[in-house]
């Protein structure tokens, strides 16, 4: 469905009034209150956020519209992520992001996951040996920083072809650093944080990597891959950042926020070990569906615009949210509930394709979405029929550039 063009008499979105603005702040809960706001304003609302105004879009085929149909008209533009990412393909654009894309497909789809198969398994039995000593011990695991080392030794492996040690990974703790400091939607015209040394912590050990790789006449993975296609030493490094943020950081989240789900709802988990590889899908789509980890997708409209029936000026910032649309109450019965077993509209409802799109929609898509479904399934596959995580705090939710817990995820292992 595409929204015929702004015109004479199209009214502008709903906004909240000044006195639901002060009831939200007023109430202390974030993003969880504005959403309950924004329930009662449909689905386009214009919102202030901070000193940013917005158009925050929640139905279906408006994010639709906006995602897939018609990228050209909402863009990209002064990426969040660029002064870590620099010009990886998560934050170029035009020309040169298509370039990017098309020599990275194939390493992220069909046959080109399947090469990365025995690496995956090699971290999931990584993760399995530390669970089974600490279930042996009874020690205290941060079961978030477990999950988090599985992801990033997960990508170091496919980058290099080795799995990565302690001291790498304590290194790139640097990115949290980078993703707490950045702002959610930037304000225009402010500057970036100073954020030199984390990035500098960053480049060094990238830096590392490319020499150890240019050293190796047989060199693997897919950095040996971008040294060979690029030309430039800092399209390499910007791509190889993006790689190790978009290939950790992400699936981590999901994976901490399914354990904490399972904790809650114990039965999900005899549920899906029932049903194999189907039910442990499930589990992961219906995490997804409530911690869609890029919760915010800002665009900027190019040229007047309707959606849903409503104005959308040139220049207005435009905000797709997953977090808010999967949990609209007239898309998904229960919404605030973990029910893995519900019929995901994704592959049923005509709406479906602006419905659930934990990874985005249209050319800008997730690159790596089969990937990151790939590598949770396969660690999950390993973890769940042999341990009971027993958490002893549940954090709560941070809302920066991700949906993350806010803080650490203690518990031990019981063997099942």
């Amino acid at each position: 469905m595409s929204f015929p063009q702004s015109g004479p008499g199209v009214p502008a979105p709903p906004a909240l009034s000044p006195g639901l603005v002060a009831e939200w702040r007023a109430s202390g809960r974030g993003v969880f209150a504005l959403l309950e706001l924004v329930d009662r304003l449909g689905p386009v609302a214009r919102v202030s956020l901070g000193a940013v105004d917005a158009v925050l879009v929640r139905q279906p085929e408006a994010v639709h519209h906006v995602l897939a149909l018609h990228p050209e008209r909402y863009v990209k533009r002064s990426h969040r992520l660029a002064p870590l990412l620099g010009g990886g393909v998560l934050t170029a654009s035009g020309e040169a992001w298509r370039e990017q894309r098309r020599l990275l497909q194939r390493y992220f789809t069909g046959q080109g996951i399947r090469r990365y198969e025995q690496h995956l398994r090699d971290a999931a039995e990584r993760a399995f040996t530390t669970w089974d000593l600490a279930a042996r011990t009874g020690e205290v695991r941060d079961l978030a920083e477990d999950l988090r080392f599985y992801s990033l030794d997960v990508i170091w492996r496919c980058l290099t072809g080795r799995a990565v040690t302690y001291e790498t990974y304590d290194e790139l703790r640097a990115v949290d650093t980078v993703l707490s400091a950045l702002p959610v939607v930037p304000r225009p015209g402010d500057a970036p944080p100073d954020l030199t040394a984390e990035v500098a912590r960053i480049d060094a050990v990238v830096e590392r990597v490319l020499d150890e790789v240019r050293a190796s006449p047989s060199g693997s993975g897919l950095t040996r891959v971008l040294i060979d296609a690029y030309d430039t030493e800092r399209l390499v490094r910007d791509e190889v950042a993006t790689l190790v943020f978009a290939g950790h950081e992400t699936t981590a989240s999901t994976l901490a926020w399914l354990h904490l789900l399972l904790d809650a709802e114990p039965h999900w988990r005899d549920w899906a070990l029932e049903r194999g590889p189907a039910g442990v899908q499930a589990l992961v789509a219906e995490t997804l569906r409530l911690y869609p980890v890029a919760w915010l997708m800002p665009r900027h409209a190019v040229e007047d615009d309707v959606l849903a029936g409503y104005r959308v000026r040139a220049g207005d910032l435009v905000l797709t949210s997953p977090y808010f649309t999967h949990r609209d109450p007239l898309l998904w019965e229960e919404p605030d509930a973990f029910r893995p077993d519900r019929p995901h509209l994704a592959a049923r409802h005509p709406a479906g394709h602006g419905a659930y799109y934990p990874f985005g929609l249209g050319p800008r898509a997730c690159l790596g979405a089969q990937f990151a479904l790939r590598e949770a399934g396969v660690l999950l596959e390993r973890l769940l029929p042999a341990f009971v995580p027993k958490l002893l705090e549940r954090p709560g939710t941070a809302f920066d550039i991700t949906v993350h817990p806010a803080g650490p995820v203690p518990g031990t292992l019981q063997r099942a």
